[in-house]
């Protein structure tokens, strides 16, 4: 049986969403599907919402007439207006629910502009003008960031109470952050951590300090993931969250991240920071629901240490091509 989908878009008029699940055993082709499930519908009709984007499977707007719609699985028309889809080359949109929104951002976009980039974009003004074509009243809330030149998963929230709850107990929610580094050089030891006080210089580099009062306290976890031409593959996990601390710590190491120059790096064979923010685990903010999301290693990373593959100074030799 059909119903509306509820959720907190009812009250914006210009939508008119249904669903439909698949109780049956077996996939159905979407056309036939919809055709089944709204028996008063034509097929032109049918045909213009996948042209223009109105229907979804399990949340995926789709276009294809003859999409499966597996076992179990939702379809959602919006009758009144195409869905609204997060469309950017340098930002991907992993979860959206009520209350929180998980993406994964691009090397050189900001998460959040800054006073020196008021008008740049930036993954939170993508995120709220996208919200915002949801709805007029939609709201986005910051609560954490990644550096510029670091790709990979981050979150926001789309409301003020999930905000508060992440922000006031964000060490018992988050659960698990996990970062993957390509670094120059074969680092040693397969596995250990860095320990050390963070502090930041008027020029606004960060650097490690043995000074009891000085900076504040950062450990970083590493492990080595695979050798390769002059390069280590290599993960992260942070018991604390300081600007700039794998950059850091991987200096502290001997063996800067590639393309870092900032703190140590002599080369750039891929055109950017080789750091990359892979795993993302948490309670949320609302259900305590535990929700993880992973992304792939860039292949970018992973073509570096490839066997068979161009040593550090071959590799740094074509930077520019």
């Amino acid at each position: 049986m059909a119903h509306r989908r509820d959720d907190r878009r009812r009250g914006f008029q210009e939508d008119r969403v249904y669903a439909w699940q698949n109780t049956g055993e077996t996939s159905e082709p979407l056309m036939e599907f919809v055709m089944a499930s709204r028996r008063d519908t034509k097929r032109n009709d049918v045909k213009r919402w996948l042209k223009y984007g109105h229907l979804m499977i399990n949340g995926v707007v789709t276009t294809a007439f003859d999409a499966p719609v597996e076992s179990g699985q939702w379809v959602e028309l919006n009758v009144a207006r195409p869905f609204v889809v997060l469309k950017h080359p340098h930002l991907q949109l992993v979860y959206e629910d009520d209350d929180v929104i998980v993406v994964n951002k691009g090397y050189g976009l900001l998460s959040v502009s800054t006073e020196s980039h008021r008008k740049e974009e930036s993954a939170f003004s993508i995120l709220r003008d996208y919200i915002k074509r949801q709805h007029p009243k939609n709201k986005l809330y910051v609560v954490h960031r990644l550096d510029r030149d670091t790709s990979g998963l981050m979150m926001f929230t789309k409301t003020e109470e999930a905000q508060e709850a992440l922000r006031h107990n964000w060490n018992n929610m988050v659960l698990e952050r996990t970062y993957v580094a390509l670094l120059e050089g074969a680092l040693r030891q397969d596995s250990g951590y860095v320990k050390s006080r963070l502090a930041e210089n008027s020029q606004f580099v960060v650097y490690s300090t043995e000074e009891p009062n000085e900076g504040k306290l950062a450990v970083t976890h590493y492990k080595v993931l695979k050798r390769a031409n002059g390069f280590t593959l290599a993960e992260f996990s942070l018991d604390t969250g300081r600007k700039n601390q794998i950059r850091v710590h991987c200096k502290d190491l001997g063996h800067p991240i590639v393309g870092d120059r900032k703190y140590g790096a002599k080369h750039s064979p891929i055109n950017r920071l080789a750091l990359h923010a892979r795993t993302l685990r948490f309670a949320h903010p609302i259900t305590r629901q535990d929700m993880r999301f992973e992304t792939p290693v860039p292949s970018r990373f992973l073509n570096l240490v490839k066997t068979g593959g161009k040593s550090a100074d071959q590799t740094a030799s074509k930077e520019n091509d």
